[in-house]
């Protein structure tokens, strides 16, 4: 895919799950990955298999709820590359529990990891991928648009995530950076069975699944890495998968209670 070649790609949250996918496909097709996590083990280790299948990669420790570390990110990849094209911001962290039970506190942790390292990237990055014209991708997920029963304080940082990349979207189109906001459903991953077994401790059974509890199928990383790149060259506004959840998503704008009634009865 010849549009990617030699633009440089800076993802976040790239040492594991849809980050590290994603830094695989860009590189495949051609483009120069550099991957920021707190861990450098994981990181070392997602570079060996970018360079393994031929791709140019580098990898960057910061811990990117620390403005200092992002300022730092951002300035190794001019420093190597002279320029950045796109940014991912794919830090994020899910949680359940009933919404009654959950803290002020659990909700300014999870805004902090899923909302303000956004933004703390984005306006850190803008100069650069403004003079690219380049592109800002932000996942977040079906709960970005549409909320479900015991996810504590996920939806309402995803939603604000959700408001911040439409914003950011109507302002800098005119400067020529496309917003690409990613709304996927669960993705696939090894410890899905026993990822939430504490936080769910009381509650019904189904809120341990990967969804929440809704009938939903797993989305696999590659796949799901490969329709965001396809997304991106096209500068697409957003990307939901499954796309049938848009039905769900206009019909809670319109009639709230029956989007509901649905949510409820989609759950196992």
């Amino acid at each position: 895919m010849a549009y990617w070649t030699n633009k440089v790609v800076l993802i976040t949250g790239a040492s594991a799950g849809l980050g590290r996918s994603l830094a695989k496909t860009f590189a495949r097709e051609g483009a120069q990955v550099v991957l920021g996590a707190r861990g450098q083990q994981a990181l070392d280790e997602a570079v060996a298999e970018i360079c393994d299948i031929g791709g140019k990669a580098m990898a960057v420790v910061a811990d990117v709820t620390q403005q200092q570390q992002v300022d730092r990110l951002v300035e190794k990849t001019i420093e190597t590359h002279g320029q950045l094209d796109v940014l991912v911001n794919s830090v994020g962290r899910s949680m359940r529990g009933k919404i009654e039970e959950t803290t002020a506190e659990e909700f300014q942790e999870l805004l902090e990891v899923n909302l303000i390292t956004t933004v703390r990237c984005t306006r850190t990055a803008l100069p650069h991928l403004t003079a690219t014209g380049g592109h800002v991708v932000n996942i977040g997920s079906l709960a970005s648009k549409s909320v479900g029963l015991f996810l504590g304080a996920y939806p309402a940082s995803k939603f604000a995530m959700a408001a911040y990349s439409a914003q950011l979207r109507m302002e800098l189109e005119s400067q020529g950076v496309h917003v690409l906001l990613v709304c996927p459903g669960p993705i696939s991953r090894e410890d899905s069975a026993q990822r939430y077994n504490v936080q769910t401790q009381g509650l019904p059974q189904a809120a341990r699944l990967p969804a929440g509890g809704v009938r939903l199928s797993t989305i696999s990383s590659d796949g799901l890495a490969r329709q965001i790149l396809l997304a991106t060259e096209r500068r697409t506004a957003e990307l939901v998968i499954p796309g049938k959840a848009r039905w769900l998503f206009a019909l809670s704008q319109v009639a709230p209670r029956w989007a509901d009634w649905i949510l409820r009865k989609k759950f196992n």
